[in-house]
């Protein structure tokens, strides 16, 4: 039986332009209270925000049907886009305003699976160091038991 799903986001310009002119802490904390829309790939994954702090973030994936790979569980891809989130807005919430940021790679080791009985997915991101250029982050992935499902470490460019 075909299953469908539609879901609706806002022009990522909007939030592009409060990014520039809000330091990072600011910016997310917006994006958390509502003030700002959230960006379209939250929208696209079901990502939520939790938790921003200075140097951490905190997200959220209750996996469903269409998060899943070939094999019957989350895709792995899904997985680093949680990971990939959180660490990267712990990052974000140390920069000034004006100052931008990408991921300049992503590691991150599966432990186990997640299913639909995982329950709701938790990736807690914080940041390691930071420099003028560079920032790195860490972080773990676990399921609604504790469980860690990945752990992940990031390098971001800083930009600006």
């Amino acid at each position: 039986m075909d299953r469908t799903r539609t879901y609706t986001w806002s022009d990522p310009r909007l939030l592009a332009s409060a990014a520039s002119e809000l330091d990072g802490a600011e910016f997310l904390k917006k994006i958390g209270s509502g003030d700002l829309p959230a960006p379209p790939v939250a929208e696209t994954t079901g990502l939520t925000m939790a938790e921003i702090g200075d140097g951490y973030a905190r997200f959220e994936l209750t996996p469903a049907e269409w998060h899943y790979n070939p094999i019957g569980s989350v895709h792995g891809g899904v997985l680093s886009t949680l990971a990939d989130t959180a660490l990267g807005c712990a990052v974000h919430s140390k920069l000034p305003a004006g100052t931008g940021y990408t991921s300049l790679d992503l590691t991150i080791k599966f432990t186990r699976q997640a299913t639909l009985d995982s329950g709701t997915l938790t990736c807690e991101g914080r940041v390691v160091a930071s420099g003028r250029r560079t920032a790195t982050a860490e972080g773990r992935i676990t399921d609604s038991s504790g469980r860690v499902i990945a752990h992940a470490v990031t390098t971001c460019l800083l930009l600006g």
